[in-house]
């Protein structure tokens, strides 16, 4: 698709639009000739702001205006996006018979706006309305979006600037789920890297640990992610985990978080191990019960393995029990995932995270040729609303959501829980509330100087990140890895 801009636009904002209604699609470099093209004008007035929209594509046009007065409830800037994003869908929507569920709300986060009103003294029900008649989001999306904000405020408090938690990257896999582009390691000779790997891991863990002590923070909740972090056998999660609790003090924590994630890792040494220094929360992810659809996205398991790794957390006496499950998978229909559903239910995990599927382009299903993008998501928004229902029901809250490009349908990835066992770091880490320091190979460390909506002011966040790769990290010296940056930083905070 070919774009031609007039007035002061940010062309990425624009092409996050587009990617709404044209999932995967390419853009041409303007001087290169295309048959789909959008052409976009923006002026800006003393009291208003107008645009027009003119789109082509699979040779039918559409043309949209839209002019609105400038307000004092939001910035110009603010103000010319809505109107921009109004045009865009108007034209797009007609030429596709489309409306969008999340309207023209295209980052990760869709329920910060809510939260930006919220804060702004609105009531629930006039933030539910602002955001349909601006945004254009459906009602049952803005409704959705609204609790998750109220949800996450209620949970996040007053942030303090000592405030920090922990993050702990495993990159190994037992497998390759044929939609994955997270950097994790498969073969047999890359998971021979894991000793060394977990030695300098160890040694870095250890020195982040020794810095906070010495600035003064306070580690609200530690996350061991991946990959899969219980590929490590039981020694190892030991090696690991009494690295950590020599560290911290794993009693104050609100939360420690070990992501088993894959049931064919998961065995009851592990979770001994994990149990017996203060783990609090695993993630045991089926993705789904459908042995057919876990076979064609490569993951190794079967359900009947899921069921055998969930009574092994349930007895271990770990706390908190996370399942994962997605909706739209190759070859998973509405069926299928109702039926695995209505099963995780009747388990009553703490946590149920639904995600919608997603591909990125470094995914395998994409080399293998086949096409996964899906515009309208065929039974992914019944099996979306589902998962909202029937949570609600059984008495789960949404505490947490977020959402990613070329997601099936355009839908979003919601984190359900039983009310006082939320997932506290997927809070904390998608709110930006606090520092999140990071280890491993491909983690990266979020510096957060928190500032609430409310006074108008940005937070500042300063990224670093380590090497992406495994062999990488193996070359760098992590022990020391941005210490220096990470004690000036709160330095000039007067810490």
């Amino acid at each position: 698709m070919k774009l031609r801009i007039e007035g002061n636009i940010n062309e990425y904002y624009v092409q996050t639009l587009c990617m709404i209604f044209f999932p995967g699609e390419k853009f041409s470099p303007e001087e290169e000739e295309d048959a789909h093209w959008l052409h976009l004008t923006v002026t800006d007035g003393e009291e208003t702001i107008s645009a027009t929209a003119r789109l082509c594509y699979e040779g039918k046009e559409a043309t949209a205006e839209k002019t609105l007065p400038l307000r004092e409830d939001m910035t110009v800037d603010r103000l010319r996006k809505i109107v921009i994003g109004h045009v865009v869908l108007t034209v797009a929507g007609e030429l596709l018979h489309y409306r969008p569920s999340w309207g023209m709300l295209t980052g990760v986060r869709p329920s910060k706006v809510a939260t930006e009103l919220l804060l702004k003294g609105m009531s629930k029900t006039r933030v539910k309305k602002a955001l349909s008649s601006d945004y254009l989001v459906i009602p049952k999306k803005a409704a959705l979006a609204t609790d998750v904000a109220l949800h996450e405020q209620r949970i996040i408090g007053t942030p303090d600037v000592r405030d920090c938690s922990v993050y702990i990257s495993i990159p190994f896999c037992p497998s390759r789920c044929s939609y994955c582009s997270f950097v994790s390691y498969t073969s047999k000779r890359l998971l021979s890297l894991i000793p060394e790997y977990l030695e300098l891991l160890v040694r870095e863990v250890a020195e982040k640990l020794r810095m906070i002590r010495e600035l003064g923070l306070r580690i609200r909740t530690v996350y061991i992610g991946g990959g899969t972090p219980t590929i490590l056998d039981a020694a190892q999660l030991r090696t690991l985990l009494e690295v950590i609790a020599a560290g911290t003090d794993i009693a104050a924590l609100e939360e420690f978080t070990l992501e088993s994630g894959r049931p064919d890792t998961i065995d009851a040494e592990k979770m001994a191990v994990a149990k017996a220094f203060g783990v609090t929360r695993v993630c045991v992810n089926p993705q789904t019960l459908c042995n057919e659809v876990l076979q064609g996205v490569g993951r190794l398991h079967s359900a009947e393995d899921f069921f055998r790794a969930y009574d092994i957390a349930r007895n271990s006496g770990i706390r908190c029990i996370n399942t994962d499950l997605i909706v739209g998978l190759p070859g998973d229909d509405f069926s299928t995932f109702s039926a695995t559903f209505d099963k995780i239910l009747k388990m009553e995990p703490e946590n149920i995270t639904v995600h919608t599927f997603c591909v990125k382009r470094a995914a395998e299903i994409l080399r293998q040729g086949n096409h996964v993008y899906n515009l309208r998501g065929g039974d992914a928004g019944k099996c979306v609303d589902y998962s909202q229902i029937r949570s609600h029901e059984a008495g789960y809250l949404p505490y947490y959501m977020y959402r990613q490009k070329n997601m099936v349908g355009n839908y979003e990835n919601v984190g359900f829980a039983k009310e006082g066992t939320e997932g506290l770091y997927n809070i904390y880490m998608m709110e930006e509330v606090h520092s999140i320091f990071a280890a491993g190979a491909g983690a990266v460390t979020k510096l957060v100087e928190y500032a609430s909506p409310q006074t108008g002011k940005k937070s500042v966040i300063r990224r670093l990140f380590n090497p992406k790769y495994p062999y990488e990290y193996l070359e760098s010296d992590a022990g020391a890895s941005h210490i220096d940056q990470i004690v000036a930083f709160y330095r000039e905070r007067g810490l």
